[in-house]
């Protein structure tokens, strides 16, 4: 698994895909936390971070399937997947491996935002007047969501030997995940019913629960619980193919 991971790092940033992903990641974010009169920090009288939290999801929906689309469709579209699968590694070797490296590089672009954190921090009144309890759940928030989004996409990949289509795959069951069950939640035949319970089996409801600062344990459960679906659901793609 070790070398299924170093591999996909190295290739990831033997190109300037790599580069150039992470990079569009944080100008978008740079420009509507500092920028955009709309979304801007500067245009709020006090510190928040509430902006980054609220528009990285939306912007994580975009970036991350661009970093798993080549994950298994490559293999497949080159046919190296056998030779790989025919190495002393099992299939679940192999999809972790895949998985933690695109999960490393997904963390890799939220660390700059860290800058961000810094300048809040500073522009704060007294200095260091934020809510640090939120911001520390929302980053542990995103670190899930982002395993969610990996474990989708990395399944997406195992479906088409075409990239572009193990994007728009992706990017469509994510965003379905995300926030489908809250449109669904608003239709009025399950408003006051059973509206909540139907939200509940979103991403985006346990991830605003988590920002709110407050670690619940049933959060956690939800996201380790899709994301081991979702690599489950890649095992028996996989499974699908050697027979």
């Amino acid at each position: 698994m070790i070398s299924i991971f170093w591999k996909e790092v190295n290739s990831f940033f033997s190109s300037l895909i790599g580069y150039v992903v992470i990079g569009i990641f944080l100008l978008m974010l740079g420009l509507m936390l500092w920028v955009f009169p709309d979304t801007s920090i500067l245009s709020y009288n006090y510190a928040s971070l509430d902006q980054l939290f609220e528009i990285a999801p939306i912007i994580f929906l975009f970036l991350i399937p661009a970093i798993t689309m080549r994950t298994f469709s490559e293999e497949n579209q080159n046919g190296t997947i056998e030779l790989l699968i025919t190495k002393p590694l099992t299939e679940l070797n192999v999809i972790m491996g895949k998985f933690f490296a695109c999960l490393f590089l997904v963390l890799l672009a939220l660390l700059p935002t860290l800058i961000f954190y810094f300048s809040v921090y500073q522009l704060g009144s007294p200095k260091g007047n934020l809510d640090q309890g939120s911001i520390f759940g929302s980053y542990i928030g995103l670190f899930l969501l982002s395993a969610v989004f990996v474990a989708i996409g990395v399944f997406a990949s195992s479906i088409s030997n075409n990239q572009i289509v193990s994007f728009l795959l992706s990017l469509f069951i994510s965003f379905c995940v995300y926030t489908g069950f809250e449109f669904i939640s608003k239709v009025p035949v399950f408003v006051g019913k059973i509206d909540d319970l139907i939200s509940q089996f979103g991403i985006q409801y346990h991830y605003e629960s988590i920002s709110r600062g407050i670690l619940d344990s049933r959060d956690v459960i939800y996201f380790l619980t899709v994301t081991i679906f979702f690599c489950v659901l890649t095992k028996l793609m996989l499974e699908k193919r050697n027979w």
